[in-house]
């Protein structure tokens, strides 16, 4: 018998806990509209964030901070920040397709993601070297902390899915600008960034499952098989011809 089989953890190869996982997983379904008039019960966003909680992080260094954002007026600010940056993009004609933020002002809801860089003091480098073997180690280190705060931030969408909650990862939001905007609002000490939303909540119209691409083209064994290597030209041919479908359509409407 497994020693760490003590009850609490699954039996090693039974499927039924992963099958349960899968359909949380596969249903873990993006809306950018959802329903104004539900409220989230105080106990779902604890229990969102309590798996949040548990993520995996460098060093155990846990990086993170969550703001439950409930006052209508500040959800309204943030949304017109994003619409005001989606109009401005649109200026540069960038021709990407960017989703339409207005949703974020009647999510049920709003979790605002917050990171402290200071953490990556807690990953390996070197002290009081600037040589390019430390400069390497502290690249590093804010990859490490990126993933944690990504994992953790996973953690609470599959949550919310489990709850039967549709989500919306809300990100690019790292800049100076945005950083700006929103640190007075939620009273953030500068020290810390403002990294990502999650909103989450009933969908106001019914919501459609992504494209997502098939095992075999991702999963290689023992090398990387270089068939599906994707050359620049064909990643230029796919951005140009694809991108738009497989960022906002239904999946089972891509041709």
């Amino acid at each position: 018998m497994n020693p760490a089989n003590t009850g609490t953890q699954p039996v090693i190869g039974d499927r039924r806990l992963y099958d349960h996982f899968m359909n949380i997983a596969r249903n873990r379904i993006t809306t950018r509209q959802f329903d104004p008039e539900y409220e989230v019960p105080k106990e779902h966003f604890e229990m969102i964030l309590e798996a949040a909680r548990h993520a995996p992080s460098g060093a155990n260094s846990q990086p993170w901070h969550y703001i439950v954002i409930r006052d209508p007026e500040v959800k309204q600010e943030i949304a017109n920040y994003f619409v005001a940056e989606q109009r401005f993009r649109a200026t540069l004609k960038m021709k990407f397709p960017t989703p339409n933020y207005a949703g974020l002002a009647t999510a049920p809801g709003l979790i605002v993601v917050i990171a402290d860089f200071r953490y990556v003091k807690a990953f390996p480098m070197l002290k009081d070297d600037d040589s390019d073997l430390n400069k390497m180690y502290i690249e590093n280190a804010g990859r490490i902390l990126l993933q944690s705060v990504a994992a953790s931030t996973m953690s609470a969408h599959l949550a919310a899915a489990a709850l039967g909650y549709n989500v919306w990862w809300v990100t690019a939001i790292g800049q100076q600008k945005a950083q700006e905007a929103m640190r007075p609002l939620l009273q953030v000490p500068d020290e810390l960034s403002i990294l990502d939303l999650m909103c989450f909540g009933p969908p106001l119209k019914e919501p459609y499952k992504r494209w997502k691409k098939e095992p075999e083209e991702i999963i290689h064994w023992d090398v990387f098989d270089q068939k599906k290597f994707m050359t620049d030209d064909e990643l230029d041919v796919w951005i140009k011809k694809k991108r738009h479908k497989v960022m906002y359509k239904d999946a089972a409407k891509i041709d």
